[in-house]
């Protein structure tokens, strides 16, 4: 469940990333960046080291216009694309734009989960390259983004994780996610993306 709503808040900000160009510098996406009908669906499966499957899945997020305002369909929500957008103005953003090569930063997030379980991450942040990454969606240019650092809640739980996130401008969102925290390995990869002609 906390991996579920830290990917939930990872994947949030995540949606908020980069334009689609090829270069070397990548901004922040503007509102007119996303169109009714783009499609984005990844394969997820978290197991312990022991080998227990703790989650298996498909995650599909969706461009939809409701009530003439453009939103991207999480679970059962539909969070509006000009929140997604929105700049960040914290000195510990997930993203310190614009995105290039090279970049370092501080990256800190507290959450408080469903059930109640409060939590926090502290990670340091690197872009390592921009380079051409195949997954099961295709063949994208793409940031490989490394974390590392620490995550801990109110449970006492409390492990060391190194996150490594491929991001591709093209499709404005990750492309791949590779997480190990603790006893645990979570792979999420993008298996389709689409948008209207």
């Amino acid at each position: 469940m906390k991996f579920q709503i830290i990917l939930l808040l990872t994947f949030t900000a995540l949606a908020a990333c980069g334009s689609p160009k090829q270069s070397d510098v990548t901004h922040q996406p503007t509102l007119a960046d996303y169109q009714a009908g783009e499609k984005w669906v990844w394969k997820y499966k978290g197991v312990t080291t022991a080998g227990e499957v703790r989650s298996d899945g498909v995650d599909t997020r969706e461009i939809v216009m409701a009530d003439g305002v453009l939103g991207m369909t999480i679970g059962k929500d539909t969070i509006p694309v000009t929140e997604m957008v929105k700049q960040d103005e914290s000195n510990t953003p997930r993203y310190a734009w614009p995105m290039e090569v090279g970049k370092k930063w501080k990256y800190e997030n507290n959450w408080t989960s469903q059930d109640g379980t409060t939590g926090s991450q502290s990670q340091n942040a690197e872009i390592l390259s921009f380079k051409e990454e195949e997954v099961a969606a295709g063949t994208f240019m793409a940031y490989t983004i490394k974390y590392i650092g620490k995550t801990t809640n109110s449970r006492g739980y409390n492990a060391e994780e190194e996150e490594v996130w491929l991001y591709a401008p093209s499709v404005k969102n990750f492309i791949k996610l590779t997480q190990s925290q603790g006893d645990f390995l979570y792979v999420e990869e993008l298996i389709e993306y689409s948008r209207p002609e």
